[in-house]
């Protein structure tokens, strides 16, 4: 297996270097962004900012998947999805669509989408069939219960060993089915049924939580686990996720899924500079 690449539809995304995933959500009541580009022109507004600011990948998502979300319809997804996946095809960047119902997976790749990214890693009746025989991108995550109950009691004997065990039979089912392993991202899902404590567990262990060969995406931008440590709500959370983002990627996170591209390239540049030295 190949650590160095991440195979994406039109793209082969090195992977030397940490990628930075901008997010771009098409919602009206995703916990931070919330109506903020709900509709295509601030939508397109928003993603072409990300992209000057460095995102190597935008990540369009038509569904809050917070804790106590309301799920949408079919149609209201795609209405909010397929039109900006049209628009950004020519943007330059790989594009990712954050779904897990298979119509959706199968209209995004037709209109231009590299990535799928599903929260239900693939479980959801149709989903891999929807994926499987495109050359897509797809970032598997592990989740316990689903997004309006995961937070209610989520208990682990070892959140790190059930992250991984997860994680590894979804691979090898992936497999089985004839997707190729340059294809998969894993996502150990920080705040997805899990506790402040299980996510810094989880965290602290993630060089043990991964599954060899396959590279870590990870999503805990201004999420509630900063704010349990910082006191601080959503719009100040800042600071708090670049330094978790950062204990991350010491740990091998190869992708980074962020609102702040521009504070977070700046936070990689000197990360890199670090790791890899500066030209005189």
């Amino acid at each position: 297996m190949n650590h160095d690449q991440w195979s994406c539809g039109r793209f082969q995304l090195g992977l030397e270097r940490p990628l930075l995933m901008g997010i771009v959500n098409v919602t009206p009541d995703s916990f931070y962004d919330g109506n903020r580009h709900a509709d295509l022109s601030r939508a397109l507004d928003h993603a072409h900012q990300l992209i000057a600011e460095g995102a190597d990948i935008l990540d369009i998502g038509g569904e809050s998947t917070r804790p106590g979300a309301e799920p949408v319809s079919l149609e209201q997804e795609m209405e909010r999805v397929i039109p900006l996946v049209q628009a950004l095809r020519s943007s330059g960047v790989a594009l990712s669509v954050d779904t897990f119902k298979p119509e959706i997976m199968r209209a995004s790749l037709a209109a231009g989408a590299d990535i799928i990214n599903d929260i239900y890693a693939l479980r959801m009746p149709g989903a891999l069939e929807a994926v499987r025989d495109s050359d897509c991108g797809l970032c598997i995550m592990h989740m316990q219960g689903e997004p309006r109950t995961m937070q209610q009691e989520p208990r682990y004997q070892d959140v790190v060993a059930q992250v991984r065990d997860f994680l590894q039979e979804r691979c090898d089912q992936l497999l089985q089915h004839g997707v190729a392993s340059k294809r998969i991202m894993l996502d150990p899902g920080f705040g997805f049924g899990k506790t402040a404590a299980h996510n810094y567990q989880l965290l602290r262990g993630l060089e043990q939580a991964s599954v060899p060969g396959y590279p870590w995406l990870i999503g805990l931008s201004r999420k509630s686990m900063i704010g349990y440590v910082t006191g601080k709500t959503a719009n100040e959370r800042l600071i708090g996720s670049i330094s978790a983002a950062l204990a991350c990627v010491v740990r091998g996170a190869k992708v980074i899924r962020v609102h702040d591209v521009a504070a977070m390239r700046e936070a990689l540049d000197i990360w890199n500079a670090v790791e890899f030295g500066v030209s005189e």
